[in-house]
């Protein structure tokens, strides 16, 4: 695989993943913000995938006869098992922050309501558990 290829794979994810928070950020006081950044975000990462698709066909059993001898495998397991982990808890935190928020906002005028609030905060929190297990699923294979 050339390294211009590389390079385009690696500028086209780092685009897929920023360009969806500029829309986020600049489409602040919209309210379609969120639609927005999340159909940018899936048309960007879907593209990625496509052109992956089409450039590596094919190449995925020279890859597999030759990944015995070389160390990337090895890498590339520690490198989706660091991803799954961080990027899972980049998205629990964000869920956190709206929903403590509000949750704090609404014990606040009603006291009662502590228990439904910290379910959905800790549902929030569920989705950095959920990428430590699939990173400690993929260390289990390496």
């Amino acid at each position: 695989m050339s390294t211009l290829v590389k390079i385009t794979l690696a500028a086209a994810l780092l685009l897929s993943i920023a360009i969806p928070f500029g829309a986020f950020a600049i489409g602040e006081k919209s309210k379609g913000r969120y639609k927005k950044a999340l159909g940018i975000n899936l048309l960007l990462f879907l593209g990625t995938i496509a052109v992956s698709g089409i450039l590596f066909n094919g190449q995925a059993q020279a890859a597999e006869a030759t990944a015995n001898a070389s160390g990337s495998v090895a890498g590339m397991g520690y490198l989706a098992a660091a991803l799954s982990t961080g990027l899972a808890c980049i998205g629990g935190g964000i869920a956190v922050s709206a929903a403590a928020s509000a949750a704090l906002g609404a014990i606040s005028e009603d006291g009662s309501i502590l228990g439904k609030s910290l379910i959905f905060v800790g549902l929030a929190e569920g989705v950095c558990l959920y990428g430590l297990i699939i990173s400690f699923m993929i260390l289990g294979k390496l």
